[in-house]
């Protein structure tokens, strides 16, 4: 073969070669792309189209950040605006993340709670101001007699946990539980700063409620809210609902500069608080801790119920038509009760925190959008709940899949900003 016709065959070669390796990335691209594409989630529900940016955010969470299985709500001045839910509820996924699928909350359940005794301040049942003792007398022992029941609402009662052992039997045990708090002696000073009280808020808070209703939450939260708002909440999960209900899953591991920022984190305050009992995922998907009444932390809802029950505090006090609160109270729960650096949230929070009566300013950290006057709570792992009066906002957003922080998870704070750059 002539040297110019072999030159030109292997040109020729060399081009085939090309085009069939082109062709071939292409065809695994598109297979790529296919398979991703098969896996994503759908995303059911509805958004209006002003609120567009929120669907590109939920979707993100997915595509971006390992959602598992998830929903949003957003209502402005009491319209649901965004009602949209996705992917699986269960790890092997099997089961859709349906309308009507719940999730355990944690602790975006003391938002709820908060309401019960706000709604009995409100009537002139409780007073905020006044010593828990003269609703509890046995709270009085262990120089708590000064302790006021503003001071439960804001995490600055000294009872973050128990310095004694308790064990999560012990902690289905309401009477035991709430006996130990009111025999305990507080951390710290009780009304100086806050510390997060994580499951002892609950029993706290709830114990009052149950002292002046004869009542616990839960009971009084059916009967005086989502009974007659008809919201699809509870704390705890009847039986008959469990099939409801999402799996959580285990957050991923923490990376090394993460466990050594907990270790740190992890005083004797914060250990009391966040591992007396130590309670995860495998016993919130249990039977019994969906039956028991946890008030800090078992909250049972939808993402739509979460935007309701908060969506009290952003209509003034009115929840569909119906009047919960008067105007007065419903402002009076973001009275702030000072900014300081968490005892047990410490460093895992940048910079201080500033509580409310019962919820969390959104404040300099912009955790519930850019008005600093916001307000909510996140439930571990990345449940939130958020109240905007200004402009008339509520939020709630629910998953299984739990991130490893306690409060902000990136999946939450996308579609939190989505929401304001739609406003």
């Amino acid at each position: 073969m002539p040297a110019h016709e072999a030159q030109h065959e292997a040109q020729h070669e060399t081009q085939a070669e090309t085009q069939t390796e082109t062709q071939t990335e292409t065809q695994d691209a598109s297979l790529h792309e296919a398979r991703r594409e098969s896996s994503r989630p759908r995303i059911d529900g509805h958004c209006d189209a002003r609120f567009a940016a929120v669907r590109e955010a939920f979707e993100e969470n997915f595509r971006d950040r390992d959602e598992l299985g998830a929903a949003v709500a957003v209502t402005v001045d009491g319209k649901t605006v965004v009602d949209l839910w996705g992917g699986w509820a269960d790890p092997a996924r099997t089961r859709p993340w349906e309308r009507d699928t719940v999730a355990n909350v944690w602790s975006t359940t003391k938002g709820p709670v908060a309401l019960c005794a706000h709604i009995l301040a409100d009537r002139g049942l409780l007073d905020l101001d006044a010593p828990v003792a003269a609703y509890w007398p046995e709270f009085a022992a262990a120089g708590k007699e000064g302790v006021l029941v503003r001071h439960l609402l804001s995490h600055r009662a000294g009872l973050s946990g128990l310095r004694e052992r308790h064990s999560l039997d012990d902690l289905y045990d309401w009477e035991l539980t709430t006996a130990r708090l009111a025999a305990t002696e507080p951390w710290w000073e009780p009304g100086t700063r806050s510390g997060y009280h994580a499951l002892t808020y609950g029993f706290l808070v709830g114990e009052v409620v149950r002292r002046v209703t004869g009542l616990r939450p839960g009971a009084f939260l059916e009967r005086e809210v989502t009974g007659p708002l008809g919201i699809d909440f509870t704390i705890g999960l009847p039986v008959k609902e469990s099939g409801r209900a999402a799996e959580l899953v285990l957050p991923r591991p923490a990376s090394g500069t993460e466990q050594a920022t907990d270790a740190r984190r992890l005083t004797p305050v914060a250990l009391a608080a966040l591992a007396n009992p130590l309670v995860g995922p495998a016993e919130a998907n249990s039977a019994r801790w969906r039956a028991a009444e946890i008030p800090a932390a078992n909250g049972h809802g939808t993402a739509r119920s979460v935007a309701a029950l908060y969506g009290v505090f952003a209509g003034g006090g009115s929840g569909t038509g119906r009047r919960i609160l008067s105007p007065e109270a419903a402002e009076r729960v973001r009275e702030s009760q000072g900014s300081c650096r968490d005892l047990v949230l410490g460093a895992g929070l940048e910079g201080e925190t500033e509580i409310a009566l019962g919820l969390w300013l959104s404040g300099a950290q912009g955790s519930y959008g850019p008005n600093p006057r916001a307000f909510g709570h996140d439930g571990f792992g990345g449940s939130c709940g958020l109240v905007d009066p200004e402009a008339g906002v509520s939020l709630g957003y629910v998953m299984n899949r739990m991130g490893p922080r306690i409060a902000d998870d990136p999946r939450k704070m996308a579609l939190v900003d989505a929401v304001y750059r739609a406003l």
